[in-house]
């Protein structure tokens, strides 16, 4: 059985969901491990600031390790001895695996398959991933339940992630190992990407440059705040699905707040918290982009009595009280 004292290793512990893992789980007086391979898809200076931030004084470690190398993986897990893993690491962003897809089948793919082979090796007791709501492509039924179809993703990103639950699905039916997957949607606050549109609409906002606003605005997207995602994944760490009637210990939730919100709304509540007009340019609707996002959040609130709640409004305005000073001292 794990105890407070068997050591939790996060992935991705450098970037924006892992950071505040790590310090949920160290709060809660946990021997967490982490690692993160800090590339540049986005200024790593924020990666680095994270770890001083919210990992260092917390007493959290974070190792500088690729995990797309098998030599790299198996001395991490040699070294730190995991009882359960938080695989958050992946190469994020739909639009930029247009372009880029080899980052996807490496970080993506690879990885994955090299993180399933250490936790097989290891017998570790639980691993969660990061799993996306992007697997349901362009579904038109809303909310999205787990039980829903993710055969036909639009984008490669989307595809690799929904490649991951079902490698996970076939480790788990080998060799008896609990994974859970996390379908996050959208998730914002303090500290996060800045490749994600509130954090660059706030940016362009406060510099009086244009937004450019896909599909006239009218997308509407499933906003989940930081403290509701990592509320769940902890949650989830503690209680992983056991195998029954010859399924596989393996389990999807989605973690989303089931609340979209229309793009043109979350510019208008934006405009609000910082008090500055939005210049918009509105564009056609991208390649890999969705319609609709929204969660049905019954099946994560029945196991783990929790489910995402914060309103908007609040979540940003958070972001925002940390973003403008933050900015103000890059």
């Amino acid at each position: 059985m794990t105890s407070e004292g068997d050591p939790v290793l996060v992935t991705g512990a450098a970037g924006f969901i892992g950071s505040f893992v790590c310090r949920k789980l160290a709060d809660r007086g946990m021997h967490v491990v982490g690692c993160d391979n800090f590339n540049a898809y986005y200024d790593p200076r924020l990666k680095h600031d994270r770890v001083q931030a919210l990992l260092a004084p917390a007493g959290v470690e974070c190792h500088p390790v690729e995990l797309s190398s098998s030599a790299q993986v198996n001395q991490l897990f040699a070294r730190v001895r995991p009882r359960r893993v938080i695989h958050l690491a992946a190469q994020a962003g739909v639009r930029y695996s247009i372009d880029n897809p080899a980052a996807y089948f490496q970080s993506n793919l690879l990885a994955f398959g090299n993180m399933l082979e250490a936790c097989r090796h290891q017998s570790v007791e639980h691993l969660l991933y990061a799993s996306s709501s992007s697997v349901y492509g362009g579904n038109i039924k809303v909310p999205f339940h787990e039980e829903d179809s993710t055969d036909n993703p639009v984008s490669l990103y989307a595809a690799t992630k929904k490649a991951n639950e079902l490698m996970a699905s076939s480790y788990s039916h080998l060799y008896q190992i609990p994974c859970t997957g996390l379908r996050f949607f959208t998730v914002y606050g303090p500290w996060g990407r800045p490749d994600m549109a509130y954090f660059s609409f706030a940016k362009k906002m406060l510099a009086g440059a244009v937004l450019p606003v896909f599909a006239q605005g009218r997308l509407l997207r499933d906003f989940t705040y930081i403290d509701d995602i990592v509320e769940g994944v902890v949650r989830l760490l503690d209680k992983p699905t056991p195998a029954s009637a010859g399924k596989p210990p393996a389990a999807v939730f989605n973690i989303g707040n089931h609340q979209p919100v229309m793009v043109l709304d979350f510019i208008a509540t934006l405009e609000k918290i910082l008090g500055v007009s939005a210049r918009m340019e509105f564009l056609p609707m991208q390649a890999g982009d969705v319609p609709a996002t929204c969660a049905d959040t019954e099946k994560l609130r029945n196991w783990i009595g929790f489910a995402p709640a914060t309103h908007l409004e609040d979540g940003l305005r958070s972001f925002a009280n940390w973003y403008v000073p933050w900015s103000r001292g890059r």
